[in-house]
């Protein structure tokens, strides 16, 4: 897929010291969501007993449409409910590089990955900015080749030993995931006014995002996304539809095994 300049960069050719291409993941490099997958894939082969709890999981879910509890709030319950109030990184650990297996196999938009393998080509910095948890997400990015990574924290006093089912700050969605990038490029010390961006999403929850990019494009977006675009000149694409070689996307094997919703 070629991506096509959606909007007059501010500043010129001759100016731009950096190149970014903010990709959101759910839905955006992966057919689904992978958060329900990933505390589903955990109590299965981790504690199947926690499986009996899926009617409490829908009652927060309904809790959640009734506006009872937030977003971050809900995260938080599942997480307790289906993998528990603490756990070890150590225990998880493993779990998370399986399910990552799991997801690169068989959960990725070809074209996806075949526009991150362009956009790395062409000397953009590629950064994974998600809602997903990076208890897991760290493990898909470094499949990826995908070194910058914003996602939604967890607690972890314990010098990071035990994992808490609390959020470490905010749901790393909507503006605080735009929040979450702004602070990573003053971290990182770039400059917007020198920085040529692309941004790709599913969600009109990364409006902020996508306004914010050079080059916005909408991937197999949602009603809301796909009516929005149109208004800002951004591209509209279907990666469902597009099935390209995987030969451009240099996967990353977990060296164990070398040999052998949205919304978020």
């Amino acid at each position: 897929m070629d991506i096509l300049p959606t909007s007059t960069a501010a500043s010129s050719a001759a100016q731009i010291t950096h190149r970014l291409a903010l990709y959101d993941m759910d839905r955006t490099i992966t057919k689904t969501g992978t958060y329900s997958g990933f505390l589903l894939f955990v109590a299965r082969r981790r504690q199947p007993w926690r499986l009996a709890l899926l009617p409490v999981v829908a009652l927060a879910g309904l809790a959640y449409c009734l506006k009872l509890l937030d977003r971050s709030a809900l995260k938080a319950v599942n997480l307790r409910l289906l993998v528990g109030k603490k756990f070890r990184r150590a225990d998880i650990g493993p779990l998370a590089e399986q399910y990552a297996d799991h997801v690169v196999r068989h959960g990725l938009h070809d074209a996806a990955l075949a526009q991150i393998a362009k956009d790395q080509a062409a000397g953009y910095r590629v950064v994974l900015a998600t809602a997903s948890f990076r208890l897991y997400v760290d493990a898909i990015a470094r499949r990826l080749g995908i070194q910058d990574v914003l996602a939604t924290e967890l607690e972890d006093w314990d010098a990071g030993e035990h994992v808490h089912a609390r959020l470490r700050g905010d749901n790393c969605y909507g503006d605080a995931k735009f929040a979450r990038i702004t602070q990573w490029l003053a971290a990182n010390q770039i400059v917007r006014e020198n920085t040529h961006i692309r941004a790709y999403s599913d969600h009109v929850s990364d409006h902020p995002m996508l306004g914010f990019a050079d080059e916005a494009v909408a991937t197999t977006p949602s009603r809301a996304l796909r009516e929005m675009a149109p208004l800002h000149g951004w591209q509209v694409v279907d990666w469902r539809a597009a099935k390209a070689p995987r030969h451009g996307m240099n996967i990353q094997q977990n060296a164990s095994e070398g040999t052998g919703e949205k919304p978020d």
